[in-house]
């Protein structure tokens, strides 16, 4: 609430309101239309149909694990011959000459 005052001395209050409560309304509304629109385009779908829970046997008897039917894929794993290149490392020796370090001692004691 703010307060002006004219050259009379008269008290004037204005109160200003926020349209805070507007912008969250269009930001909701426009994210209806856009989910909307996705749905009408078929871009999303809430197709459900056909589905069904898999039927389980969790009965149990004194400790035993409970019957499980598992419809899985095999996996076949072997070897195969080929012929891929490798390179090999070759050494030889060859007489260089090395410097070498001393120590000279002066007679000095």
């Amino acid at each position: 609430m703010a307060e002006y005052r004219d050259n009379a001395g008269n008290t004037t209050y204005v109160e200003r309101k926020s349209n805070t409560g507007m912008i969250v309304g269009a930001v909701v509304l426009l994210a209806i239309v856009i989910i909307g629109l996705l749905f009408a385009t078929g871009f999303w779908s809430a197709n459900i149909k056909g589905g069904e829970l898999p039927k389980v046997n969790v009965s149990a008897k004194g400790g035993a694990l409970p019957d499980v039917d598992v419809k899985s894929k095999e996996v076949v794993v072997g070897t195969s011959k080929t012929t891929v290149d490798v390179p090999t490392v070759k050494t030889e020796k060859k007489a260089i000459d090395v410097p070498t370090v001393g120590v000279k001692d002066n007679g000095n004691k």
